[in-house]
């Protein structure tokens, strides 16, 4: 996403602003900040617990790796808010060093979103790999695929953002170059075209997975946990990833649709990376405990692998976490 460019068209008048539509972004903006601050908190505290507190295991190291990129994700929008406010309603809106401040903003910014959706993508990819060959999987696995695979995606990730960002810069994005368009497909296909069918296949089978435990009265937390967080990006995030790429070949509206298209996406995105920490203490809960939970207990029962794999990540305990 272009953030740069759009907000040129934000502040340059338009007869579809009414006389009221600064007002109503601010209040927006605001509203986002305070999501920001909630999910900031959410992922801070999964991360310290599970660097810290929790035994690793192969899935720990991605949803640790997780927490990191939505968190560092909602630091980057608060700033974007926070540049965005002083925009609409600020003494100072064009202050000295705001285009520069803006590209560093965006490719980190970038950053978080891309390798966080990698990183989803490739949890819900194992697990659904664990559910259809369960023998293979815990013979053959590589032991420190967790770390390999969260340093590529990670690397994957930055590497989009820096293409995305210095190739498409804010000039080529609205005179639409052949290399900018060329970075739009290749972005476009990455996420609606591998990472979008891969996480709608993984959660299909871990679906039929959860609907077959459910009749055995046993269903492990851990499928539910990356049903419900693949469910939530899908329809919060991927949308609007489709809609950015219509926007760019103007196949949409522009002006106060474009505005509000970004306040929509930086809600949507927020939101899934704000709910995903309480996914995990919620779906960790004991219901019909009517003791007090504590998050340790919540986390632990969250990411505890099945008996089947105890073997297995008692060799992974030694995994280091990508710092």
């Amino acid at each position: 996403m272009n953030v740069t460019s759009i907000n040129d068209t934000q502040d340059e008048p338009s007869s579809s602003y009414s006389e009221y539509s600064y007002i109503h972004f601010t209040i927006v903006a605001v509203v986002a900040l305070c999501f920001c601050i909630v999910g900031l908190v959410g992922n801070v505290i999964v991360f310290w617990y599970l660097c810290f507190k929790i035994q690793r295991n192969k899935y720990t190291v991605y949803i640790m790796n997780l927490s990191v990129a939505d968190a560092l994700f909602i630091v980057f929008t608060t700033l974007l808010l926070m540049i965005h406010i002083n925009t609409i309603i600020g003494t100072d809106p064009d202050f000295i060093g705001k285009e520069s401040l803006y590209i560093f903003i965006e490719i980190f910014y970038d950053i978080m979103q891309y390798s966080g959706m990698y990183i989803l993508t490739a949890v819900s990819m194992e697990r659904c790999s664990s559910v259809l060959f369960p023998f293979w999987y815990r013979s053959h696995r590589p032991r420190n695929l967790s770390t390999i695979m969260c340093i590529a995606l990670w690397i994957l990730g930055s590497l989009e953002s820096l293409l995305e960002n210095l190739v498409c810069t804010a000039d080529a994005y609205l005179e639409q170059t052949s290399q900018c368009s060329a970075v739009q497909i290749i972005v476009f296909i990455l996420a609606i075209g591998i990472c979008l069918p891969i996480m709608a296949i993984s959660s299909f089978t871990l679906l039929i997975k959860v609907r077959r435990s459910i009749k055995q009265r046993y269903t492990p937390k851990l499928y539910i946990i990356i049903l419900i967080a693949v469910l939530v990006f899908i329809l919060s995030v991927l949308p609007f990833t489709f809609l950015s790429f219509l926007i760019y070949f103007k196949l949409t509206p522009t002006d106060l649709v474009t505005v509000s298209f970004f306040y929509v996406t930086i809600y949507c995105t927020v939101l899934n990376c704000t709910i995903n920490p309480y996914i995990y203490f919620i779906v960790g809960r004991k219901w019909k405990q009517k003791t007090p939970h504590s998050i340790h207990e919540a986390l632990q029962r969250a990411f505890r692998e099945e008996e089947g794999e105890n073997d297995d990540s008692n060799s992974n305990k030694t995994i280091d976490t990508l710092s």
